[in-house]
């Protein structure tokens, strides 16, 4: 269970970066927007938002790589487009540049919701899985925490304070992408590739006191129990698609990235 808990904590971390990513422009804001003489509009769709549309993107075709090149490469990925991110905004001098660096780290933020989750679900025991998966949530919000406390500390720096706010990421970035290299491939995803002997030895790392060939049965089972053709969008689905459906829908309404991006 420790080695469970220290990758889940590793991938988790991925979390944290979207966190901090979201929220660390807040800083940086006002000064971009004297600095390159943005109107209001160009300022908050292009400069702010550049993020944003990176989400989008990155979560609507997130599960492409995360199922054809494995969960781990995917999460390794994630700390490159992080990294590259932080670095690329600190150096930019024009507000198309900064967008386009905020875009990929946006990719990023999008492809973490989808790959870090699913991750930490398969290498998790049943009745461990919804405490570890929430570990991506918290660090989400830490990360959110810890981008505030950046901002405010690296404020006094002068004109070029907003540098150091959006590059400072590039450290957990950096340091999150060689942690994740530790971590090993989800067995999930080495058994639909048909790579039955690496996916037992992961999950003799993961217990070695479960039968591996029971476990690698069950989940050859559960695969072939996927209904084809199943979609969430069928009727019997209807109710909890809407519930998760407003949670999401209403917690944007609330107003929260507001507050989020220009607290």
């Amino acid at each position: 269970m420790n080695k469970i808990l220290v990758w889940s904590i590793t991938v988790a971390l991925a979390g944290f970066l979207f966190g901090f990513d979201t929220v660390v422009i807040s800083g940086a804001d006002k000064q971009l927007q004297a600095l390159w003489h943005s109107s209001d509009s160009f300022h908050g769709w292009v400069v702010i938002s550049g993020a944003l549309w990176g989400t989008v993107l990155g979560a609507l075709f997130a599960g492409i790589p995360t199922n054809k090149y494995g969960r781990k490469n995917t999460l390794i990925w994630i700390g490159v487009l992080f990294s590259i991110s932080a670095i690329g905004s600190a150096l930019s001098n024009d507000p198309i540049t900064f967008a386009i660096f905020r875009f990929i780290g946006g990719i990023g933020v999008g492809v973490s919701t989808i790959a870090a989750p699913a991750y930490i679900s398969e290498i998790s025991p049943a009745d461990k899985r919804g405490k570890l998966v929430g570990f991506y949530q918290f660090s989400l919000v830490f990360g959110i925490l810890i981008a505030f406390l950046s901002n405010y500390m690296l404020s006094g720096l002068g004109e070029n304070a907003w540098r150091w706010m959006v590059g400072v990421e590039g450290i957990p970035a950096i340091i999150y992408t060689v942690f994740v290299l530790t971590v090993p491939k989800s067995p999930r995803w080495l058994i639909t590739q048909g790579r039955i002997d690496e996916a037992k030895k992961v999950l003799l790392l993961i217990d070695p006191n479960q039968d591996v060939n029971e476990a690698v049965s069950l989940i050859q089972q559960d695969d072939k129990n996927n209904v084809t053709g199943e979609s969430i969008f069928m009727k019997k689905y209807r109710f909890p698609l809407i519930l998760a459906f407003s949670i999401a829908f209403f917690n944007q309404l609330s107003g929260i990235n507001a507050f989020l991006y220009y607290a």
